[in-house]
């Protein structure tokens, strides 16, 4: 039986003061429109209790949860692929639908004939008082940026699974094992492990000439700025595991100081580093964005961009489609993606 929702709110308050306030202010009952999640449909022969260990502490799930609550990017994907509609996620706010979620979530969750889940703001802050107000009965944070402050009070509301590792570098077949277990469904998050690199690895025979390639996958959208995202960020495992190779530079490259960086800030003036590289991805926020950034001599002058040697997106659905590697992601984009790739790679001299 979960604990009343002002008790788990005092523990909440005792672990991080200064959310004090904003939580005395919170409903005593779960919002009406949430529903249990469907969670407890399917979990697998002995599969709880389970204990999690994350770089933030260690969770113990004694049964299957019946309230989901996701937090980062595509923990909501793989609950939903898992077959488990969360009662509240992260609102989405760059490539979101109506129901301020991914499409490919959304759409999932209406074949499902679930309810769409409730949505709370995570910046500049963690919502937490929308969130107690839901009354969690576990909450996945696996490929997050939370903090250890803030994984103490979501800890106090219900189970809390944060990353095994670096903020937002978990490893996209990691994280769905990790929240196949925490569901109490380890066999089919496999399976859905095994789909993905079945479907990717069969792009990769599809498209030999895809290895003789090297690709750098750059961020510009700001005038003035060039960096480059590294291995282990999702969108360099899924190019790679398609088949192309890192360019020199994205694998001499150091990370920007903080914790989870997966960029490494090399700056306009060092354009030049590109010169070698066969492709380059990269992404705009919108058409505007696009020319902005084409419009600068030094952008202009690399030359896969001279040649069209280039993948980008200006529509954010897809780029978010491609920012990770989920059971429902993958599916969505890859269709899309393989064509621009191809293109890109016949462009190559």
């Amino acid at each position: 039986m979960h604990t009343s929702l002002p008790r788990r709110l005092a523990a909440a308050v005792a672990v991080a003061a200064g959310l004090a306030l904003a939580l005395a202010g919170c409903s005593t009952s779960a919002s009406p429109s949430s529903t249990e999640s469907s969670s407890s449909a399917g979990a697998e022969a002995g599969a709880f209790p389970v204990t999690l260990d994350s770089t933030l502490g260690s969770t113990t799930i004694e049964s299957a949860p019946k309230r989901v609550v996701t937090i980062g990017w595509g923990s909501a994907d793989t609950v939903v692929s898992l077959g488990v509609v969360p009662v509240g996620i992260e609102k989405v706010t760059y490539g979101q639908d109506s129901n301020d979620d991914y499409p490919w979530v959304s759409k999932a969750i209406t074949k499902m004939g679930g309810t769409q889940p409730e949505t709370f703001d995570v910046y500049p802050d963690i919502d937490m008082t929308k969130l107690a107000e839901l009354n969690p009965g576990l909450i996945i944070a696996v490929q997050s940026g939370i903090t250890d402050k803030q994984y103490k009070t979501l800890s106090a509301l219900a189970p809390t699974v944060a990353y095994p590792g670096k903020a937002w570098l978990t490893p996209w077949d990691t994280q769905i094992e990790t929240i196949g277990k925490a569901l109490g469904k380890p066999k089919l998050a496999a399976e859905k492990v095994d789909e993905i690199t079945t479907r990717l690895a069969a792009v990769k025979a599809d498209h030999p000439d895809f290895s003789k390639l090297t690709f750098t996958y750059a961020s510009m959208g700001e005038p003035g700025r060039l960096a480059v995202y590294l291995d282990g960020d999702p969108r360099v495992a899924l190019i790679k595991a398609m088949g192309l190779t890192e360019s020199s530079v994205m694998k001499s490259a150091k990370a920007d100081s903080g914790s989870g960086s997966y960029l490494a800030t090399l700056g306009l003036e060092k354009s030049d580093l590109l010169d070698s590289t066969d492709i380059v991805f990269t992404w705009y926020y919108d058409k505007a964005n696009k020319a902005e950034i084409d419009e600068q001599p030094l952008i202009a002058s690399i030359p896969a961009i001279k040649r069209g040697s280039v993948v980008s997106s200006t529509d954010p659905q897809f780029v978010m489609g491609t920012t990770f590697i989920t059971p429902l992601s993958v599916p969505y984009a890859i269709d899309e993606y393989v064509p621009l790739i191809t293109e890109a790679a016949s462009k190559v001299g």
